[in-house]
């Protein structure tokens, strides 16, 4: 008899799961919301969870708070929110780093597939290479027939070594075959301020920063790594317009939910995001940042994400990157 009735609780258990998880879905979001930034304050996932969160707050009344949890290139905040409850209510903004670090460190603590659900890919941001002002070398042709007349000559800095930055200097190097030597830097602000002083002669620099540098004449700017040329900087040609196809490379944005987060609550992310995305006062809060707001469904932001780590992995074992 009792065996009877632990298997109906058994059942009837089983059967109610599926509504319960129904009827979660369909409250969602009823309790705050909490956007973990695996970086520091400023940077541009920040930006984009500080521009989208009061949005999001003001169409579902509840409060959606940013959590900066940086730290170990943005993996501390990653790992936190592989480690989250399904439920919708912690989620991860981040950037090209995703992609990249697992390409760098093989034992990460979470897997960038297996361990997530892609949302939405939020914006994208364009990359430029750029070169100190006193080398002779005016344009990306003449700055790729003077590296390869002097093989390991010529040096590039970078923020800090397999980065974003210093992943897409490599795979220029690989695709335009240029022998170009690494010094990795600290942050960007010694890597920029070297490079203005003529110590090191090229770096990978996303358009915002870069602009002031080129309009003052400081540095010169020599392509832009994004499928097309940028607005702000017109007469600058792309990589793909100089022979260069498979070196389109921006930096980009995107939100995922931890693994196992119910479709229905992915869908309704995706499309209010979507809805955000779209709205004049938004595109223009993102110009201003130098970026371009994208948008788009969960599928073809999952499709990105593959795509990035198959081609860091790539230029990784090609250029024999280490974890420091």
């Amino acid at each position: 008899m009792f065996r009877a009735h632990g298997t109906l609780a058994v059942l009837a258990a089983g059967l109610l799961a599926p509504a319960l998880s129904a009827a979660q879905d369909t409250d969602w979001p009823s309790r705050t919301i909490q956007i973990v930034v695996p970086y520091t304050p400023g940077t541009g996932g920040d930006i984009l969870a500080r521009i989208l969160g009061p949005k999001l707050a003001e169409r579902w009344k509840v409060a959606v708070v940013t959590d900066n949890r940086a730290g170990a290139s943005g993996n501390i905040g990653t790992d936190f929110v592989a480690k989250a409850a399904p439920d919708g209510y912690t989620l991860l903004c981040t950037a090209t780093s995703f992609g990249t670090n697992p390409a760098i460190n093989r034992d990460l603590p979470f897997d960038p597939i297996k361990n997530f659900a892609p949302v939405i890919q939020l914006a994208s941001s364009s990359v430029s290479v750029i070169v100190t002002s006193g080398l002779p070398a005016k344009s990306m042709r003449e700055f790729l027939d003077l590296a390869r007349s002097q093989p390991g000559k010529l040096y590039y800095s970078s923020p800090g070594s397999g980065g974003p930055q210093h992943l897409a200097m490599e795979l220029l190097k690989l695709e335009a075959h240029v022998d170009l030597v690494h010094v990795p830097y600290k942050g960007s602000g010694g890597a920029l301020a070297d490079l203005v002083g003529g110590h090191v002669q090229a770096m990978i620099v996303s358009l915002q920063t870069a602009a002031p540098y080129v309009q003052s004449g400081k540095l010169r700017m020599l392509a832009v790594m994004s499928a097309e040329r940028s607005p702000a900087f017109p007469d600058v040609p792309t990589l793909k317009e100089l022979g260069l196809a498979d070196l389109e490379v921006d930096t980009w944005y995107g939100v995922f939910a931890p693994a196992g987060t119910s479709g229905a609550v992915v869908a309704k992310l995706n499309a209010e995001l979507n809805a955000l995305l779209k709205h004049p006062e938004i595109r223009a809060l993102l110009a201003k940042q130098g970026m371009m707001a994208v948008g788009g469904s969960p599928e073809r932001f999952g499709e990105l994400v593959k795509k990035e780590l198959a081609r860091w992995s790539r230029v990784v074992n090609a250029a024999g990157i280490k974890a420091d």
